[in-house]
């Protein structure tokens, strides 16, 4: 034998027989930890010679079937991410990044609290239908065979934050039906029985073995699309097959263990890095270490059960796989991905545009007569005659204290907080020069959301004061750690934006086991963490007040400086742009807004990206004109969406951040597509 095949024989054993050592000695050690202390030797006894007593019956009838699951949930995830990585030639796709989790949680959650009986009898056609609707989703709107991985990345994430806003709404509106399913939210491997492992292995076993027959139709599409049909491959064919086989192992997997992210990104690309290149290899190295990966984070879960009470496997997996993608942008992605960051800022344009003055005129008209009938509506309805007498300090006592105390704060606080939003969205979006992004993108939103609900999961007797703090501080430390992991790639877009993934999946970790050690206890944090202006003050007025007051005119001031950043790199730099202190500039801005707007109303997303895209529609690439008027498109829709949530279903509110959603998915996924097509 050659010294490249001794290699590659010795580099193959390594990964099938170190890889079935690790599993069966992962196995071994999941069925000892736990609640019940439980050895090796009762381990060994209840496989090997079974007897009736409760450490047996412990072992086969609770800790077996968990430990199964966990390893066919892994092995079906990472066959998963690798088909998707495969089909659509991108690098960053998995169930998780590509909506596929999210689009199955939610389509379940659903089912659980309306048809509860479908839930029971039909998952498996829930979780597809989910994770199907996800995908097409994601895929269309990322532009389809047009798109770029990053492009698809982020598109998968804001599908994904779209039906996590659809979930949450779900969660607050029927907690008691939604609290059953928060662990399982978080993604759990726990099994009272066999049910579960019967149910799913027969579907992981058929997909897998499905595609490990055509596993050479997979290795021809690496090829190319051209390449491929040439040599006698029906490509529409085969992808297909492979999409199918990705998203019903997907939905099989969430159906029983609830979405579990980072499996089908780590286990493909950790074997495509030993050499694992062709499929009849790829697949089943990916299924063991898939299997590997999970159990183990399903082990390391159950040790710190003792001190902070169970993670989620799903918590775990994310808190492994997001360094794991920082890594992978900072190490294996090449300067091939350089031209994306040119990405085009284009969605088209309205025909005939309004002048802008009486653009600004007419948003501020809309504005004033949204906050006017915010001040009429609500319990005690008052006239709009009654609402000025109030506000010059006459009326009744009870109204006036309604209208100034109650009503005029809270409508400010979202306007401001609407305008805050709106102006980081358009800064992110010109500092990376991708119409996708916003804070919520580079992971300032689930920093701050994970900031203040420690605070309010773990000290629950702390003064208000400590909220803000708590957001703000989550938000610093989220857009540090992108800051820091960028900075080697000298603030190029595309790295700020992977990394800001992977950042935010360690945040949205991070909230998932708050949730779940809060259980039941978690409604207030749910709340906050969907978005609300209930009983808001001067005190939150105050604090958006001066922060957007002072940044608001510097980001109007650097306009001249930002429109050079739409013109490219090398253009910019060519006219004497200093690129990396401008971008940092920009996104520090942008952070230190949204930080404070989520320090003072909570986790709202969307608006960032909503007012901007259709700023750009009216007024085009003019930087000073769009902070102007994305300001006053984000405060008129958070007001707007404050009016409809608290008078929609009075006298229970629907947090704004959720209306926000609910009315701007539609445009929002228009305009991405849109953009994708332009692109």
């Amino acid at each position: 034998m050659t010294r490249d095949a001794v290699r590659i024989s010795g580099r193959t054993a390594f990964v099938f027989g170190g890889g079935l050592v690790l599993l069966a000695a992962l196995l071994f050690v999941s069925l000892m930890y736990g609640e019940a202390d439980i050895t090796l030797q009762d381990v060994i006894g209840a496989i090997t010679n079974p007897q009736d007593n409760p450490a047996h019956h412990m072992i086969r009838g609770v800790r077996l079937p968990r430990a199964v699951m966990g390893l066919l949930a892994g092995a079906a995830l990472a066959v998963c991410g690798a088909l998707l990585q495969t089909v659509t030639r991108n690098p960053l796709a998995s169930a998780s990044t590509f909506g596929l989790n999210a689009g199955a949680y939610f389509v379940i959650m659903a089912a659980a609290i309306f048809f509860p009986a479908l839930k029971a009898e039909a998952p498996l056609l829930l979780g597809l239908a989910g994770a199907l609707g996800a995908a097409a989703m994601t895929y269309w709107i990322a532009g389809g065979k047009r798109s770029t991985p990053v492009r698809m990345a982020v598109a998968g994430m804001i599908v994904g934050l779209v039906l996590a806003s659809f979930t949450s709404a779900l969660q607050l509106l029927f907690e008691t039906q939604a609290s059953q399913l928060l662990a399982w939210g978080a993604g759990s491997l726990v099994q009272n029985d066999w049910s579960g492992v019967s149910y799913a292995w027969p579907w992981i076993a058929a997909g897998i073995v499905y595609v490990m027959v055509y596993a050479r139709t997979f290795d021809m599409l690496e090829l190319g699309d051209e390449t491929a049909r040439s040599l006698g491959q029906k490509v529409d064919a085969a992808r297909f097959s492979g999409m199918a086989v990705a998203v019903l192992l997907a939905g099989v997997t969430v159906s029983v263990v609830g979405p579990i992210g980072f499996v089908g990104l780590i286990a493909p690309h950790l074997m495509r890095l030993l050499g694992m290149r062709r499929h009849l290899l790829l697949l089943p190295a990916s299924a063991l270490w898939g299997a590997v990966i999970l159990v183990g984070a399903d082990t390391i879960a159950r040790m710190f059960r003792s001190s902070v009470g169970e993670l989620p496997a799903g918590a775990v997996t994310a808190a492994i796989g997001a360094p794991w993608l920082i890594w992978l942008v900072i190490r294996v992605m090449k300067g091939r991905e350089s031209q994306d960051s040119g990405s085009s800022m284009s969605v088209g344009a309205i025909q005939k545009r309004a002048p802008y003055p009486l653009l600004v005129a007419g948003m501020l008209v809309v504005l004033l007569a949204l906050m006017v009938v915010g001040l009429m509506s609500g319990t005690l309805k008052l006239s709009v005659s009654e609402v000025w007498l109030t506000l010059l300090g006459g009326g009744e006592d009870f109204a006036r204290n309604v209208v100034v105390d109650l009503r005029l704060p809270r409508i400010l606080v979202a306007a401001f907080a609407g305008a805050a939003l709106a102006i980081a969205g358009s800064m992110m979006q010109g500092a990376v020069r991708n119409p996708l992004a916003d804070p919520s993108v580079i992971g300032v939103t689930s920093g701050a959301g994970f900031g203040a609900l420690a605070v309010l999961v773990l000290w629950p007797q702390a003064p208000a004061a400590m909220l803000p703090v708590g957001a703000i501080v989550g938000a610093a430390a989220a857009a540090a750690c992108v800051y820091l992991f960028s900075w080697r790639k000298g603030f190029n877009p595309v790295a700020l934006i992977l990394v800001g993934i992977g950042v935010s999946a360690i945040g949205t970790a991070g909230i998932q086991f708050l949730v779940i050690k809060s259980g039941i206890a978690a409604a207030p944090a749910l709340a906050w963490l969907a978005g609300s202006t209930y009983a808001r003050g001067y005190d939150e007025f105050l604090r958006l007040l001066v922060v957007t007051g002072v940044l608001g005119p510097v980001a109007w001031w650097l306009g001249r400086r930002m429109d050079l950043l739409a013109f490219g790199d090398h253009v910019s730099l060519g006219l004497g742009l200093r690129l990396e202190r401008m971008r940092l500039i920009a996104t520090v801005i942008a952070v230190a807004l949204a930080a404070t707007a989520a320090s003072s109303v909570g986790s709202i997303g969307f608006i960032g990206l909503l007012a901007p895209h259709a700023v750009r529609l009216m007024v085009g690439h003019h930087h000073r004109r769009s902070v102007v008027l994305s300001a006053l498109v984000g405060a008129v829709l958070l007001v707007a969406a404050d009016l409809i949530g608290k008078t929609v279903i009075a006298p229970k509110e629907i947090p704004a951040g959720i209306v926000v959603a609910l009315l701007g998915t539609p445009y929002l996924l228009m305009l991405m597509y849109r953009s994708a097509v332009r692109k």
